[in-house]
């Protein structure tokens, strides 16, 4: 069945709620630990075609924002999945509360019922309004990003569509292209600083309400994260300013050698060479076919995924009017289907998607017989190690999209996972302190961005980007209004990520493709800082860790000579 036939329909709240009541009575007068296991298969089996339903929604509606149809059942699942989600909790309380749990425990993952614990705490009757209304600012800020039409170069582009103007050879077309890009955000400067004003003393209410003191507790147990706080992130945080700003420094020096600039301004970041960046020699029809030979290549395993995706059109991938921007990758449950999500642009970011989000899409396709359904993704930190070790994993491959620009994207490829991480923690950093002072103006949370910039991001020249100037480069980011506190998972991951690198590309370890097919098994079913122990990675928040495995990616650049590229 191809991806336009899977069957959307929009499930009623009052039969939902009849069901779930159905079952919790029924779970509660079970004589045995079978009955009860009896009625949690069956309410699984309705969570699916609840989570099914919601995923159809959301990936069509991203795929086009103008569709009025998905656009109803966007606002529909705004309002409503905070009141699906109340039923859930009810069941889990029911769980929770039973006579058999030890013995569920010893049925279920235990990390099912580690997620039943938090949702319990991140959810009350009481802020269901208010939950309404976080969904739907979330909605309006992508819809409003998704809505641009910026008059470029003669033509009407997209925000990805400036892509490969950012990585023009002419410095006068990256200024004046990102100034373009800029203008749209400064017409709704206002607009983007109220929505993010009102998502910040939304979020603040939920978690009062919850008994919290501060929305960052409450983000934190959103986050499920188990195993390690914010004091660990905290010191996390100050390694990457000991030892990763540093080599960050010692980059854009050579990347300003390179370009023959004196010094980099904001514009030049994102091309590496007057030779042009590594750009893909194949269109985007060619490199999803060059992505079934690579993944067909590598393991019988990643094989039998890419055929399955492709067979079933489970890409969307081409950037186009009314699409929002970014990518994605999701778990349509029903259908046991991974969906990706993403916007080409001509740039190496294409291939990336294919490895990225595709590593996520592995991972949750070797998962996917799991359950319950809450458990086939583990938590955040730890999905993005599965995708970002395997834009590593598949550098074998590059050759197949890059060509003889193959060594150039590899050395770009590493050096922007390094130039990352002080961004990402940065972003991290800024949202701990916007949230544990809500009642900050505007004003004041773009002066906390400029403090924690110059902290983390000395590299940064904005002078000549008033916008940017005035503290307002976050507001770009989408993760730090749709997804609070997700975004220093991408850096936590990508220490892990570099392990695999190295074990693969340097140290050919042929243990460590063993050790990703087991982490990508186990789904959810373990904890972030058990999945690291489990493909024998060292934890990021291990003194030393971070220099150890820094140090090896810098030995490795330095021993490229970066101007011949």
């Amino acid at each position: 069945m191809k991806f336009k036939d899977y069957k959307y329909e929009r499930p009623s709240l009052a039969s939902y709620q009849q069901d779930v009541n159905t079952y919790i009575e029924t779970f509660n007068n079970a004589q045995t630990v079978d009955e009860a296991c009896e009625v949690l298969e069956k309410f699984f089996v309705l969570i699916n075609k609840i989570s099914t339903a919601i995923n159809l929604a959301s990936i069509r509606f991203s795929i086009n924002t103008n569709d009025e149809f998905y656009k109803k059942e966007d606002e529909f699942w705004n309002e409503h999945s905070p009141l699906f989600a109340a039923e859930d909790v009810k069941m889990g309380k029911a769980i929770l509360n039973s006579k058999f749990l030890d013995e569920l425990k010893q049925r279920f993952p235990k990390t099912y019922f580690m997620l039943i614990e938090n949702s319990q705490k991140a959810f009350s009757e009481e802020v269901v309004p208010l939950l309404q209304k976080e969904n739907k600012l979330t909605s309006e800020y992508n819809q409003l990003i998704a809505s641009a039409q910026i008059e470029y170069d003669g033509k009407t582009l997209t925000i990805p569509q400036f892509g490969p103007y950012s990585e023009s050879l002419d410095r006068n077309v990256r200024k004046e292209a990102s100034l373009a890009l800029t203008s749209f955000f400064v017409e709704n400067e206002q607009k983007i600083d109220e929505i993010y004003d009102q998502l910040v003393k939304t979020r603040n209410e939920i978690a009062i309400k919850l008994g919290f003191n501060n929305f960052v507790e409450l983000g934190y147990i959103r986050m499920n994260r188990f195993d390690y706080n914010e004091k660990m992130v905290e010191v996390y945080r100050d390694e990457v300013v000991k030892y990763v700003v540093p080599l960050v420094q010692q980059l854009r020096q050579k990347q300003a050698k390179r370009l023959g600039v004196e010094k980099l301004s904001y514009y030049d970041l994102t091309l590496e060479y007057l030779t042009g960046n590594a750009k893909p020699v194949l269109d985007s029809d060619a490199i999803l076919q060059a992505g079934k030979l690579m993944y067909e290549e590598l393991s019988s395993e990643t094989s039998e995924f890419i055929n399955f995706m492709l067979e079933r059109d489970l890409f969307d991938v081409l950037s186009k009017p009314g699409k929002q921007g970014g990518g994605y990758c999701t778990f349509i449950s029903d259908y046991k289907s991974p969906f990706i999500f993403a916007n080409f642009n001509g740039t190496s970011g294409d291939i990336d998607v294919l490895t990225h989000e595709a590593g996520h899409a592995f991972q949750v396709y070797q998962s996917r017989n799991i359950q319950p359904l809450d458990v086939v993704w583990p938590t955040f930190e730890t999905c993005e190690i599965h995708s970002m070790s395997m834009e590593f994993i598949t550098w074998p491959w590059m050759d197949k999209f890059f060509g003889e620009a193959t060594n150039k994207y590899k050395f770009s490829h590493l050096a922007s996972g390094i130039l990352f991480l002080p961004y990402g923690v940065c972003v991290d950093h800024f949202q701990h302190e916007v949230y544990k002072n809500p009642n900050m103006t505007i004003e004041e949370r773009k002066a906390v961005w400029n403090k924690l910039q110059a902290r983390y991001l000395p590299d940064r020249d904005y002078t000549e980007n008033d916008y940017y100037l005035r503290g307002n480069v976050w507001t770009r980011q989408a993760h730090i209004f749709s997804s609070p506190f997700y975004y220093i998972d991408y850096t936590l991951a990508q220490i892990c990520a570099f392990q695999f690198w190295k074990r693969t590309q340097v140290d050919k370890d042929e243990t460590a493709w063993r050790d990703y097919l087991a982490i990508c098994a186990c789904g959810g079913t373990k904890s972030f800082l058990e999945v690291v122990k489990l493909a024998n990675l060292n934890s990021p928040f291990e003194k030393g860790a971070l220099q150890e495995t820094i140090a090896s990616i810098a030995s490795y650049l330095d021993s490229i000579d970066d101007s011949q590229l």
